[in-house]
């Protein structure tokens, strides 16, 4: 189910004082996005913030679980768990939230590993190959 432009809207007006976020739609959901980094998502209008070890039990210690995006697939989880719906509409307290998960999204930007281009082979002129055989 697409994101409601009233729940996105909603979304953003308790997330102000957290700064400017801006959305961008994706695959009938959206994604939110702070100094570049996607910290949040959107679907089926519910909002999930992205967690790791330092903030992952702020949701299970609430009941909240994590985002499958997949019907058929309901072992397959993102790192993305659902915001209980007092501290959505608790500003101050979203704000908290958030900023975790933009604490979240910066450390898994450093971590990730660069990408390295694949190695070339060294060509064997057709002789020389021949030669080895």
């Amino acid at each position: 189910m697409p994101v409601s432009n009233d729940y996105l809207d909603y979304v953003l007006e308790q997330l102000r004082p957290f700064g400017t976020v801006t959305p961008k739609r994706m695959f009938g959901g959206a994604g939110l996005y702070r100094d570049g980094l996607c910290f949040a998502l959107i679907d089926n209008d519910a909002l999930y913030f992205k967690v790791d070890e330092r903030n992952r039990s702020d949701y299970a210690d609430r009941g909240r679980g994590p985002f499958r995006p997949y019907p058929d697939k309901p072992d397959y989880e993102m790192g993305y768990y659902d915001v209980p719906g007092d501290v959505l509409d608790a500003p101050e307290e979203l704000v908290r939230w958030a900023a975790k998960a933009l604490a979240v999204a910066a450390a898994k930007k450093t971590k990730a590993p660069a990408k390295k281009a694949p190695a070339k082979k060294a060509k064997v002129p057709a002789k020389k190959a021949k030669a080895r055989a």
